[in-house]
């Protein structure tokens, strides 16, 4: 089934210069971007993508790193994007993620695991209506 999902390639993999890596990864895999933009977010924005998790003692310092510089916001289309995107970037924790997976090749520690990926079609939808308004 063809379908949309919604990305953010983070700050630690931007800074790192994994942008292309990462880009590539996904276009090998057979997702295309439908948009892309390169941005950096305020705590505002953050806390309204992040909102099932405010008041928990683990985002401050999320919201921090989602904040400190720019970042991709994107939205990939392909046959069963959200699994298939979700399977290629691997585990939340980059030591256990598996091998040749993009968390496990370029992210460092939970909080800096390089990107993020909706985890189902209702949060995808809610996702791009937040970072990409109009295109849900």
């Amino acid at each position: 089934m063809n379908e949309r999902t919604f990305v953010i390639i983070k700050p630690d993999a931007v800074a790192a210069g994994h942008v292309g890596n990462i880009l590539n990864r996904y276009e090998e895999a057979g997702f295309r971007p439908e948009a892309m933009e390169l941005r950096t977010i305020d705590g505002e924005f953050a806390d309204r993508h992040y909102a099932e998790h405010l008041g928990r003692d683990y985002y401050p310092p999320l919201r921090e790193f989602m904040t400190q510089g720019p970042l991709i916001a994107m939205i990939l289309a392909g046959e069963n994007a959200l699994e298939g995107v979700r399977e290629l970037n691997g585990a939340t924790d980059p030591a256990k993620a598996d091998a040749d997976t993009i968390r496990a090749d370029f992210g460092t520690s939970v909080k800096s695991n390089c990107v993020h990926a909706s985890d189902s079609p209702e949060s995808a939808a809610s996702e791009i209506s937040l970072w990409f308004p109009g295109r849900a």
